[in-house]
């Protein structure tokens, strides 16, 4: 049982914590920052959304308001932009910034982007890989070591890392293509985008750091589990 006891590996899952805290902190305080500043042109999230939309020639995807104060998302299955109620209804920088991000995954759904194919594609594996690896890998240590379990669970478990990774081209790229927008549609002046492109940016590492920690838990994983059958008598 002494794999339940402290290792200089959970040194790799600490780090990864702190990553994703510092990440999530700083997202939260810069959206909460520019979700205060009103943009000059009084557009709201849903507004800025359907300009983008509509400029693009995406008649056809829809924008939701959703009760809750958080979720942002695009959902290809449905071609819907779904905003929280605040990104919804305020004509804040942030809510902009937010609403033109997500309609930056509508286009890349509408020009066939390769990452965010790719991505669509892995989820189902993904979403195995991640609820089914680490009972596999702790099946196998229980079955006397049973490496085969042991390996079949690493490797799932690196499905999901590799969705976190290919999730990163992806969200880097609908933010670019954000600015991009709002500068070509003239949906924000010049101080407010730079506001903008603050939120995304702290947004996107908010990815970054997941993909780091779930590399750092990955690697943990393979130097506790992934070498030839181990004794703990």
């Amino acid at each position: 049982m002494g794999m339940f006891y402290w290792d200089p590996t959970y040194i790799l899952v600490l780090a990864g914590m702190v990553l994703c805290l510092g990440a999530s902190a700083m997202v939260n305080s810069a959206m909460r920052k520019y979700s205060r500043v009103r943009n000059r042109s009084g557009i709201t999230g849903a507004e800025a959304a359907r300009r983008i939309l509509n400029n693009e020639g995406l008649y056809n995807v829809q924008i939701e308001c959703l009760k809750s104060g958080g979720g942002d998302h695009y959902d290809p299955r449905s071609n819907t932009v779904r905003l929280s109620y605040d990104n919804y209804n305020q004509a804040s920088v942030t809510a902009v910034g937010v609403a033109a991000h997500e309609c930056g995954h509508a286009i890349q759904h509408a020009k066939g982007y390769a990452p965010l194919n790719f991505r669509s594609a892995l989820v189902p594996v993904a979403n195995i890989g991640s609820r089914l690896g680490m009972p596999l890998i702790l099946l196998g240590v229980i079955l006397s070591w049973n490496q085969v379990l042991i390996q079949i669970g690493i490797w799932a478990f690196a499905l999901a890392v590799l969705f976190q990774l290919v999730t990163l081209p992806v969200e880097f790229n609908a933010s670019s293509r954000a600015v991009a927008k709002i500068d070509q549609y003239g949906l924000l002046s010049g101080d407010e985008t730079k506001g903008c492109r603050k939120v995304l940016t702290a947004a996107a590492m908010t990815y970054v750091a997941a993909a780091a920690s779930s590399i750092l838990q990955l690697l943990r994983l393979v130097l506790l589990f992934g070498g030839s059958r181990r004794n703990d008598d």
